[in-house]
């Protein structure tokens, strides 16, 4: 009997593994979703949202990083990289059962373009020569047209969620795998699956689950925590010093991913409109003044204490990872006290005492902020405060709620300086387009400007569009590596290091394949699924261990002397 059993035990264990449908799957938002809308996407939460239920016209398959028909089924390049023509697939509805056709894609990119809306995503569709346009061609053909020709060709289209010209749901009418149904603000979002989803496997509609729930979760200490009890089954972003108590209690639920495009990074504010005392904006506005705090920072030291060896030291917009955009000539600003002295000193700084002050005579003192709840940031922000201190600058260091930490830096401007991160969506530049032109509303130190403020941001514009509007990937390489570069020399932008892809999977989920690009863990989310078969604890995996360490009570490293 007993060999019975060990026989039928075996081959149970040899049948493959068929995917289930049904479930809902369980992971959380660092904060409240800003907009719905999928045009104005500008932060991670609403970027999120967006991936899950947006229908586009192609995909970037984030394993290959290769574009792959999506509601197009076909594309072809036509006028020299100036127009692309789709092929669109045929019998697909929106969420709400509009059928969906030529006037829908249309009708996006006026939404798009319309320069009333400033909306982040269509930046990437405006060349040298003005925003592009979409023309009919019947029903199921249409053709997108830009002055110059589009560097990044099909690829832009993965962030651009085709919207309903008809329905009454308006944007809320979705052609993805699931659509909003139930949000309770500042708390959850749960998304249906899409009875109407157009994808399909061995007969049945795709997507395998049957909902999935977004808690709005700030406090990474409690999303961990609920992550080992099976509350959530995945968390895109472990904190290092978590991972690293983890991997060593329960090794199969997490994975270093490897390097990814995610930079770490801090600014200054740099409007004239900010409410700012002049000789802060000055500052701000002085080169020499930003060039030194950069060389100021320990880089080496943030990626080995905070990161726990987890990253690398930041070099600018692309990581070395991103092998044919990254510059190679340049490297980190190295820690170097003594250059940071000579060039606060071209400005007329001077330290008195402990304490460095300005020509004219103000004390060096400004606030950083960053989000609360984020451990690594908080981290780097004190390690930092204690690196500018050697020049005698006094940093005083504020933690927001994401929300106010948005509108501040999006809206008031009522800040000095703020840590933050950046999630590079493709590995093209034209992704970056909404950070580095000086009219976006997500360039960071002085967003929305009119004009370009300074020489080296109109440089930065005409490269940025130049490229852009190329079909010649080497001319269009060489325009970006200058980019890069003036990046370097001037640090608008202080790049400190780039993270990692520390992640939290669930045994019983099946399908995820990390990747380096956004979003890490659900890019393929119409084929992952839940293992129901299996006993879980509560929502998804077993208890932790006995001896497993709560969040947080592992002692922080010891700070250098």
């Amino acid at each position: 009997m007993r060999l019975e059993l060990l026989l039928l035990a075996f081959l149970a264990a040899a049948q493959p593994v068929v995917a289930q449908w049904g479930g809902e799957l369980r992971l959380s938002l660092r904060s409240e979703p800003r907009t719905f809308h999928p045009a104005l996407v500008d932060e991670d939460a609403s970027e999120m949202v967006r991936y899950l239920t947006g229908g586009v016209l192609v995909r970037i398959n984030r394993a290959t990083q290769l574009p792959e028909p999506a509601l197009a089924t076909s594309w072809k390049v036509l006028e020299g990289g100036k127009a692309i023509r789709f092929q669109l697939r045929e019998g697909v509805v929106f969420s709400d059962g509009t059928p969906f056709d030529s006037s829908d894609v249309v009708y996006t990119l006026e939404t798009l373009m319309d320069p009333n809306l400033h909306s982040p995503t269509g930046d990437g569709l405006r060349t040298e020569g003005g925003p592009a346009s979409a023309v009919a061609g019947g029903p199921h053909t249409v053709t997108i047209r830009t002055p110059a020709p589009l560097g990044g060709g099909v690829r832009l289209f993965d962030q651009i969620c085709i919207m309903s010209r008809r329905s009454s749901l308006k944007e809320r009418a979705v052609l993805g795998p699931f659509r909003i149904a139930e949000h309770k603000p500042g708390a959850w979002l749960r998304l249906a699956r899409n009875p109407h989803y157009w994808k399909t496997r061995s007969g049945r509609g795709l997507p395998y689950l049957n909902s999935i729930r977004l808690d709005i979760q700030q406090n990474r200490d409690l999303e961990l925590l609920r992550f080992q009890r099976g509350e959530l089954h995945l968390i895109s972003s472990v904190d290092p010093d978590q991972f690293d108590a983890l991997a060593r209690d329960q090794p199969g639920f997490v994975r270093d991913a490897g390097a990814t495009l995610e930079n770490e990074f801090l600014w200054f504010n740099m409007s004239p409109a900010a409410a700012l005392p002049a000789h802060e904006k000055a500052w701000f506005a002085s080169r020499s003044f930003r060039l030194a705090v950069s060389h100021a920072i320990r880089r080496d030291d943030l990626c080995r204490v905070v990161y726990r060896g987890h990253a690398v030291p930041g070099v600018g917009p692309f990581p070395a990872v991103n092998q044919f955009w990254f510059n190679r000539k340049l490297k980190p600003h190295a820690w170097d006290l003594d250059l940071a002295r000579r060039l606060l000193a071209q400005d007329g700084f001077l330290l008195k005492g402990s304490t460095l002050r300005d020509r004219e005579g103000h004390a060096v003192e400004f606030s950083l902020i960053t989000n609360a709840g984020n451990k690594a940031r908080e981290r780097m922000a004190s390690m930092i405060q204690q690196d500018l201190a050697a020049l005698g600058v006094k940093l005083n260091l504020v933690t927001l709620d994401f929300p106010s930490l948005v509108e501040r830096i999006g809206k008031s401007s009522s800040y000095q300086a703020c840590l933050l991160g950046l999630n590079n969506v493709d590995l093209d530049p034209d992704g970056q387009m909404n950070l580095w032109l000086s009219s976006s509303s997500n360039h960071a130190w002085n967003p929305k400007q009119a004009a370009p403020g300074t020489p080296w941001e109109a440089e930065i514009d005409r490269l940025m569009r130049a490229q852009a509007s190329s079909g010649d990937g080497q001319k269009r390489k060489a325009l970006f590596d200058r980019v890069q570069e003036i990046v370097s020399e001037q640090a608008p932008i202080i790049f400190l290091l780039n993270r990692n892809a520390l992640v939290g999977v669930a045994p019983s989920v099946r399908n995820v394949q990390p990747s380096a690009l956004h979003p890490r863990l659900v890019w393929n989310i119409d084929e992952i699924y839940l293992r129901r078969w299996q006993k879980h604890h509560c929502a998804g995996h077993p208890a932790p261990a006995r001896n497993a360490r709560r969040p947080g009570a592992r002692p922080d490293p010891v700070r250098r002397a």
